[in-house]
């Protein structure tokens, strides 16, 4: 019996020993991998491939990781993990700011990178074996509607802004629950979220950036200190 379909995952890594053991505990669990050991050919690779989910190594021997992770989230809606030893907050406020969904130091655990990609794939509602023909779902508040599954956030005046995964999961959060304070471990999805994990931040900042007017005195996304963010518009899903 031929088994089923699975979420596509490249994995983006120059050190050949890393990339076997991503892609054997990685298939293990079901999914389907291809490497790659530098990142022009993964990008070709893309145009005629399009992955569920990249991991991407930052230390690549012909482009920087970072310039790799935003090349990705401009040409497809994959979901970016990044693996890297470099652990300096500055390459993991960037990666998670150019589109990144999560960001795993190396040495890891296996199978923690397991959990991490399946939590990357249920925010994107494409766990494995999931058809890729679902319904859209549209969501309408004040001049902007978010498309679901096209990832895109646009305004009655034509503008238009292709998000990546992890600002998709923030925004449709509050979208589904308006004018209710939501914490950050409800809306990263994580429930023992570590004080000092900025991600949600970097998130909320990105989004604010596209829809406020000022997002230094933000109307819509608003912050309640000690609790967490509300959405303070009326939405309509279609």
């Amino acid at each position: 019996m031929n088994a089923p379909t699975h979420a596509l995952i490249y994995v983006i890594e120059d050190d050949p020993s890393i990339a076997r053991l991503v892609s054997s505990v990685l298939q293990e669990f079901g999914f389907q991998t291809e490497s790659f050991q530098t990142g022009a050919s993964a990008l070709r690779r893309l145009q005629t491939q399009g992955p569920d989910l990249c991991i991407v190594d930052l230390g690549l021997p012909d482009m920087d990781g970072i310039e790799l992770v935003r090349q990705i989230s401009l040409q497809s809606h994959a979901g970016l993990l990044i693996l890297s030893g470099r652990g300096h907050s500055v390459d993991r406020i960037m990666g998670l700011e150019l589109g990144g969904d999560d960001y795993v130091t190396k040495p890891f655990e296996p199978r923690e990178l397991v959990a991490r990609v399946r939590s990357i794939l249920r925010r994107r509602a494409v766990a494995p074996g999931a058809s890729h023909g679902e319904v859209r779902r549209q969501a309408r508040f004040l001049n902007w509607t978010l498309d679901c599954a096209a990832n895109a956030l646009r305004s009655d005046d034509g503008a238009e802004h292709i998000l990546g995964v992890a600002e998709v999961q923030v925004l449709r959060a509050f979208l589904e629950r308006p004018h209710q304070i939501l914490t950050r471990e409800q809306l990263v999805g994580h429930r023992n979220l570590s004080p000092m994990d900025r991600s949600i931040d970097v998130r909320i900042s990105r989004l604010r950036r596209k829809i406020e007017s000022d997002p230094m005195d933000p109307r819509i996304i608003k912050t309640v200190y000690g609790a967490g963010y509300v959405f303070a518009a009326a939405v309509e899903w279609s």
